[in-house]
């Protein structure tokens, strides 16, 4: 199995030293605009494989696409970061260009491949790459639900004192800041509604911080987040190379389901070999199901700058 990653920077790197730790591919290639860093990188992690007990051979490329041939996933992390105060519908100008390039020259070596989209704005570049690649719904995958799962299971732990681990928890709905949807009316501690053990007021609170967790990062560190993107892009990978059949949420293309239809949008989804195979309804209630056409209406906003560029 091979793999690429498209971008060196902290997420992208962060995303291929996950996947070479746990040996989810026999290659692995770092692929970077900027001369020398994906290189650079690659060595270093590399260089981490006796001490880590890996033997997956991560090879660094400077734009040289013909050395991603072949591979069977490629991860798209590529693009301006976003920036404190800078919303993520200011990227689409510059990150649609290097998206839609990015993607025509993956699969001039790699027809064949699997692409995950982390590059924001994340629904919005998904759909792109599926409008601009022509390629089966199936393949290609936005990663931003799956991410933000992560992080209202982490608030969600914060204030029950558990771990994470023991936490269903599931958000829906676009990958922004306003657009997301945390489902704590599902969310279980071990098949236990976690509705049982919160109040009204940590509920609100754990959904209003887990929405914000992006931006809040943002805040703190400067730039975007990179140890959980990177671990969410690595953990599909690995549902799609193992075949895990694993339900993450991600943005994937919706023609009917979720009540939506010619647009890209966190759902519930099986990942296995094919790519997403299967969106699995959760029967939103009424409450829920207006947000995610507030959330949907959001993003086609979004998507429509693209007609502009």
């Amino acid at each position: 199995m091979k793999v690429t990653v498209v971008g060196a920077g902290a997420v992208g790197a962060t995303c291929a030293d996950n996947i070479a730790r746990k040996e989810l591919c026999q290659e692995l290639v770092l692929l970077d605009i900027k001369e020398g860093i994906a290189e650079g990188k690659a060595q270093d992690m590399m260089q981490t494989a006796t001490l880590l007990g890996f033997d997956t051979k991560i090879t660094g490329s400077t734009n040289d696409y013909s050395k991603t041939a072949n591979s069977d996933v490629v991860v798209i992390t590529s693009g301006l970061p976003r920036k404190p105060g800078m919303t993520r519908e200011e990227l689409i100008g510059v990150n649609a260009g290097i998206v839609k390039g990015v993607c025509e020259n993956i699969l001039k070596y790699s027809p064949n491949a699997i692409i995950i989209v982390i590059s924001n704005p994340m629904d919005t570049m998904t759909y792109l790459a599926l409008q601009s690649t022509g390629l089966p719904k199936n393949r290609i995958i936005g990663m931003g639900g799956t991410l933000d799962s992560s992080r209202f299971k982490y608030q969600l732990s914060q204030h029950l004192g558990c771990s994470p681990s023991d936490l269903n928890a599931v958000v829906v709905g676009g990958h922004g800041d306003t657009t997301m949807i945390p489902l704590i009316r599902l969310a279980t501690w071990n098949s236990t509604p976690v509705t049982n053990f919160l109040s009204a007021e940590q509920q609100e609170k754990i959904v209003k911080d887990t929405m914000v967790g992006g931006a809040t990062l943002t805040a703190l560190i400067g730039t975007s987040a990179w140890y959980a993107p990177g671990a969410a892009g690595a953990a599909l990978v690995e549902s799609i190379l193992r075949d895990e059949k694993k339900l993450f949420t991600c943005c994937v293309y919706l023609d009917g389901e979720y009540g939506q239809k010619d647009i890209c949008l966190g759902v519930p989804v099986t990942i296995g070999k094919n790519g997403w195979e299967k969106i699995i309804d959760f029967r939103l209630n009424e409450t829920e199901q207006a947000a995610f056409n507030k959330s949907a209406e959001a993003v086609r906003s979004m998507n429509d700058v693209l007609k502009t560029l």
